[in-house]
């Protein structure tokens, strides 16, 4: 993919650290990426369902997160950097139980294309 690599890395840690602040000290994080899709899985108890369809709304703070620090943006900034890459965020609950957030930030390189460097790498006006 082609992208603003800051905004990309804000919103990969973003979806890390909610699973870490979710998740019990011990707990385990199962980050993958494969065909261009990010899946960071935590094994706490999941959404409730009736957060689901919110869970990337901005300000929007789910009763259980209520007495944990944060404004509510930090999966909204994921959102929108998926986005604006042309890609899309998901929240599901895992088969057997935890989150499961995917991302996927547009399409691929195609075979036979070069990345581009960060230092070359030139953001949208």
């Amino acid at each position: 993919m082609r992208g603003e690599a800051d905004r990309v890395s804000r919103a990969m840690s973003n979806v890390v650290d909610n699973a870490r602040n979710w998740s019990p000290p011990e707990g385990i994080i199962e980050v993958t990426l494969h065909g261009g899709v990010l899946r960071v899985r935590d094994h706490r108890p999941g959404f409730d369902e009736q957060d689901l369809p919110h869970v990337f709304d901005r300000f929007y703070r789910a009763d259980a997160a209520r007495g944990k620090s944060g404004s509510g943006l930090g999966l909204a900034i994921v959102r929108q950097a998926v986005a604006d890459h042309g890609g899309s965020a998901r929240a599901t609950n895992a088969p057997g139980g935890g989150a499961l957030i995917e991302l996927s930030f547009g399409p691929p390189l195609s075979t036979g294309e070069e990345p581009v460097s960060a230092e070359d790498a030139v953001a949208p006006a």
